[in-house]
């Protein structure tokens, strides 16, 4: 039996019914069709007003989100824990832009550090930077272009902000991610994150910025930033992932007429996350990441990579970490084998969440295999059952 082939331990705290909710809901999202057709008319019927909430609830929201609030997510964070996986809680409403928005979203963040700080099944919080500013700030800070003196109070703001949580997650000690986003954004972003590893990652890595793999300079940058940490005293922490916004990337730089920032080959970022992969175990004792992937190869592999330097398969500095609702065979399996596993859990009101789930189904279903894979693992668990 391989790695994550045992599917009693994938689904052993799943009920009939929740498998039957996920057959149904992989069968859609692994029709590229009948996807784009199922979120224009999500979106359709939430700006009109339909009563849909509940249908969404009872369906997609049940099968990837743990509640609409922080209390509502418990049952979640527990039965999570059960198995031996930590939760990641996300407040995850995106697309706001007002300052009341942005101020609201810090505050639950905040919320999410101190409920962290007071439970070891929530060993980190994570934040994504347009949570709590605007894109458009960020397009700017990242191109370097001037601000008006509007703009600079808000750039002062956000700054505030990051600070706040970042300062919040240090003294509670609660490790923090911050997202990554799309790449012409992502420079500012890197920017601050590397100030606040400095500012707080004296002793050890507090605060961990992400880094998306299928960028084909970030295991230049990757380097660097070690180079930077050993020069001036501070530890690193990391996020790894693929990259979830490929299409746009590509589609953005064939029509602005600039290099393409992303690699087109899917092998080539299957490489250079690999290549991370072995560069932060090797610098171990500087770096703590999170290897947050759906990619069997890639969680073999570090599997491997902690076998071979001896290191303890708990080792709190190396996280494994997957989507609620996605490769629960990766996760429970990796955790009944002693692995210092997480999963993300999104929550949110309903309304505020839609978005990203509509995001979250667009990803997916342009992964190759994944919703097939999905479906195998979920029918193969069906049989099991019925044959009992």
């Amino acid at each position: 039996m391989g790695l994550f082939d045992d599917n009693k331990v994938t689904y052993a705290d799943k009920s009939d019914k929740d498998l039957n909710r996920a057959y149904f809901l992989f069968r859609i999202i692994g029709k590229p069709f009948v996807t784009k057709i199922f979120t224009f008319l999500l979106k359709v019927s939430i700006k009109i007003g339909l009563p849909i909430k509940g249908i969404i609830k009872a369906t997609i929201y049940k099968q990837f989100c743990g509640g609409t609030s922080i209390n509502e997510s418990q049952p979640t964070i527990d039965n999570l824990w059960q198995s031996g996986i930590g939760t990641i809680l996300n407040f995850s409403a995106e697309g706001k832009e007002s300052e009341e928005d942005f101020t609201r979203t810090k505050d639950e963040i905040i919320e999410t550090i101190i409920k962290a700080s007071k439970s070891e099944k929530i060993p980190f919080s994570v934040f994504k930077p347009t949570g709590i500013t605007a894109f458009g700030l960020l397009e700017k800070l990242s191109k370097n272009q001037a601000l008006s003196s509007k703009e600079q109070a808000e750039k002062e703001d956000f700054y505030s902000r990051i600070n706040e949580i970042c300062k919040t997650a240090f003294e509670l000690k609660v490790p923090l991610f911050i997202d990554a986003e799309e790449s012409w954004i992502q420079t500012a972003i890197d920017e601050i994150a590397r100030e606040m590893m400095h500012k707080f990652n004296k002793e050890k890595a507090w605060i961990f910025n992400t880094l998306q793999l299928y960028r084909n300079d970030r295991i230049t940058y990757l380097k660097e930033v070690l180079t930077d940490a050993e020069n001036n005293h501070y530890f690193v922490g990391l996020k790894l992932v693929r990259g979830a916004y490929h299409g746009q990337e590509i589609e953005r730089a064939n029509r602005l007429n600039y290099p393409c920032p992303v690699h087109r080959k899917k092998e080539d970022t299957d490489k250079d996350y690999n290549l991370a992969q072995k560069f932060c175990v090797e610098n171990i004792n500087r770096i703590s990441f999170c290897s947050a992937t759906h990619n069997e190869e890639s969680s073999a592999y570090l599997t491997e990579l902690i076998a071979q330097h001896k290191l303890d398969k708990n080792d709190k500095r190396i996280i494994f970490s997957q989507l609620l609702g996605m490769s629960d065979h990766i996760s429970y399996n990796l955790a009944r084998k002693g692995y210092y596993i997480t999963k993300y859990v999104p929550y949110g009101p309903v309304k505020d969440v839609i978005p990203y789930l509509i995001r979250r189904a667009a990803e997916n279903t342009s992964i190759a295999g994944q919703m097939n894979r999905e479906l195998s693992n979920i029918i193969k668990e069906k049989k099991r059952r019925k044959n009992i």
